[in-house]
């Protein structure tokens, strides 16, 4: 007989995940089992797989790094670890609308008191800290790392390749700057953009349109679209937004701002760069919905 799990469907700003309850770390799904989930046609259909487990019981029961990644979760106390894996199976280091997403289960479910402190959970990209916030949830995403070398990003609907900075918020980006919207509209993301050179672990790759003016009332304004590694092209991708508004900021120079609106196809998210400890992070603010839960049999 096949194995049933629970599960709940959620999103951020269309950004879809399946979340699915493992607390004691006994699930072992293989990378066709999660391609197989996320599958829209033949499984519930999402962008990625959001496993809930307890940072302790993922430290005994991994191996390698996600196993140092667990008993560096549960040595900072945060209790609650997310698994994350792309849709074709993969492990990602962070998912800025999947771990929104994931506070929101954590909350709902009775297992974190986020409306009284903020919640620290664990990811292959370090402790992450959520809160709510007047978009619904903030995540803490850290420092973050401008590359210095630059990339050439080939793309079909670009008549030739345009240059890319590489920007690092856990997971690798590569963001590339288009001179109107016409341009991001004709973009057939359907085929992966080429890197060049291409990153050793791939990189999530983000087209932004700065908006005209830049800079309103102090806050920046860009549009954005995403293709994602190892999923294609989603309607948000966390992460990337706050890549995105890094990038242009760093091109608009010292008189950049430090708050950021990103429009995706999925909706808006906010962005802003703040002091915590001597040193800038970045947070990300958006909403995250849960659709639905139920049962399904693991192929």
């Amino acid at each position: 007989m096949p194995q049933t799990v629970s599960f709940t469907k959620g999103h951020g700003t269309g950004n879809d995940f399946v979340v699915i309850p493992d607390a004691d770390s006994t699930l072992d799904l293989s990378d066709d089992q999660v391609a197989v989930l996320c599958d829209r046609r033949f499984g519930i259909g999402a962008d990625g797989i959001l496993r809930v487990v307890r940072s302790a019981a993922l430290a005994e029961t991994s191996s390698g790094g996600t196993r140092d990644h667990a008993e560096a979760a549960v040595a900072a106390g945060a209790e609650w670890f997310m698994d994350y894996r792309n849709a074709d199976g993969s492990a990602a280091e962070m998912c800025g609308n999947g771990i929104r997403v994931f506070a929101r289960y954590l909350a709902d479910a009775g297992l974190a008191p986020i409306d009284h402190s903020p919640v620290r959970i664990g990811t292959r990209a370090g402790i992450k800290s959520v809160t709510r916030s007047e978009l619904g949830f903030e995540v803490d995403l850290g420092a973050w790392r401008v590359e210095d070398a630059e990339v050439l990003v080939r793309a079909k609907g670009l008549d030739v390749p345009r240059p890319g900075l590489g920007i690092d918020v856990g997971n690798p980006h590569v963001v590339v700057a288009l001179p109107h919207d016409g341009e991001l509209d004709a973009l057939d993301l359907t085929v992966r953009p080429q890197l060049h050179p291409e990153p050793a672990q791939g990189a999530n790759i983000e087209f932004v349109v700065p908006s005209d003016p830049l800079v309103r009332e102090g806050v920046g304004s860009i549009r954005m679209r995403v293709f994602e590694r190892g999923v294609g092209e989603t309607l948000s991708c966390g992460t990337g937004v706050a890549a995105s508004a890094l990038a242009v900021r760093d091109w608009a120079g010292v008189a950049a701002p430090d708050r950021w609106s990103v429009e995706v196809p999925g909706g808006v998210l906010g962005v802003r760069m703040v002091p915590v400890a001597g040193e800038l992070h970045v947070l990300l603010s958006g909403p995250a919905t849960l659709v639905y839960s139920g049962e399904v049999a693991l192929a």
